[in-house]
């Protein structure tokens, strides 16, 4: 009887613990969407939205007007310090000397062979002070590599996730949205600013993940709530709508840009992923995986990211096979209707082969059947995210 009691209060006890193990983390705004009637999945960890309505209309919003999403999911790391330009140069491949006050900068997280533990935007704050925006899947591991890698320097790497929402306001009319708000700062793309939106202090960045201009906005959690009622409220007359995962995977996958544990890994350089426009080939300072990136800038890389385009009805998902002359030549990272395009496209890591390139057709295996695709130029509608003022 005694061990029978023992054994259930065992398996009690481990239910709950393993149950807080692998809770689902919730944003502030996770009831905002819930009353809005979105359906939930759980992503990186995190319950979130794919869609409120349908991801073809909210797809579209943004293409056309404007849209609301809730990104607090991402992380923000702060790191500050006498030795922070020093340290931050040893750990990307960017030159972040020349980033300037309150701007933007694309880069990766590679490691030693090149291979990348992520990939982050990093904004300067002020002179020894730097926000790093990373995805939400990775924030343990992109701080845990950046305190392994901060041995000598004098500099704080301060995690503040937990106390940041995080809200992207994207599309045409997103601008006009801001200003009726109260937004008065005049910003050019990829550059970062205090800021004043319907009382409320923040940062607010025009950057975005969608291909089109917009702006990210950094806030304490405990003006969220407020924030997503009043942006839709305001809104309205710009026709904006709150739009989820499902969309903003479609979006970024229009305009070209990569997903994270899809089209970039621990076992992709930034060259293979066809960024090297990202990384300066004068820096002189060394980082992790310099000279395996350097080397494929000099030599070349055995695998490129090309962009697909279906040429029937057939979607080509992730890890799906691509076949060129009977041959396996790569495979699927991310695939999805195109509605901008009325087609299906896909994005895929295939052998450098100069004879797949844009016009040549390859094979996608799809339920052990070959389906045709075109390979076409990346990103695959024009992006509209470029301002200067």
């Amino acid at each position: 009887m005694l061990v029978r009691i023992f054994l259930t209060t065992y398996a009690i006890a481990w239910k709950i613990i393993w149950g807080m193990l692998i809770m689902t983390k919730q944003t502030f705004l996770h009831d905002k969407h819930v009353q809005l009637g979105a359906k939930m999945v759980d992503f990186a960890g995190w319950h979130m939205p794919v869609q409120y309505t349908s991801i073809i209309e909210e797809h579209n919003t943004v293409r056309e007007n404007v849209g609301l999403f809730d990104v607090s999911h991402m992380g923000e790391v702060f790191v500050s310090g006498k030795d922070a330009l020093a340290f931050l140069n040893s750990v990307v491949p960017q030159d972040i000397s020349k980033l300037v006050y309150e701007k933007a900068v694309y880069c990766q997280l590679p490691k030693k062979d090149g291979g990348l533990i992520d990939d982050l935007i990093i904004y300067k704050l002020g002179i020894l002070d730097y926000l790093i925006i990373c995805n939400a899947s990775r924030v343990d591991e992109d701080v845990n590599w950046l305190s392994v890698n901060s041995k000598g320097f004098d500099i704080k790497i301060d995690n503040q996730s937990h106390n940041y929402s995080l809200l992207a306001i994207q599309g045409p009319k997103a601008d006009s949205l801001m200003r009726k708000m109260g937004l008065d700062t005049q910003q050019e793309s990829f550059t970062i600013k205090p800021a004043v939106i319907s009382g409320i202090k923040l940062f607010a960045s025009r950057t975005g993940y969608t291909g089109e201009d917009g702006y990210e906005i950094l806030f304490e959690n405990k003006y969220a709530e407020y924030l997503w009622d009043k942006i839709l409220e305001d809104g309205k007359e710009f026709g904006i709508k709150p739009i989820g995962l499902g969309a903003r995977d479609t979006l970024r996958l229009e305009a070209g840009l990569h997903l994270y544990g899809n089209d970039l890994d621990e076992n992709t350089t930034p060259i293979e992923a066809g960024l090297s426009w990202s990384v300066p080939k004068d820096k002189k300072e060394n980082y992790n995986g310099k000279d395996v990136i350097m080397g494929q800038v000099a030599n070349g890389v055995s695998k490129k990211l090309i962009g697909l385009k279906m040429l029937d009805k057939s979607i080509a998902r992730h890890e799906y096979e691509v076949y060129f002359k009977g041959e396996k030549v790569g495979v699927v990272t991310s695939g999805a209707p195109s509605p901008v395009l009325g087609a299906n496209i896909a994005m895929a890591y295939v052998k450098n082969d100069k004879e797949i390139c844009a016009g040549t057709t390859v094979q996608v295996m799809i339920r052990e059947k070959l389906h045709d695709a075109e390979v076409v130029k990346r990103p695959f509608v024009t992006k509209r995210n470029r301002v200067k003022v």
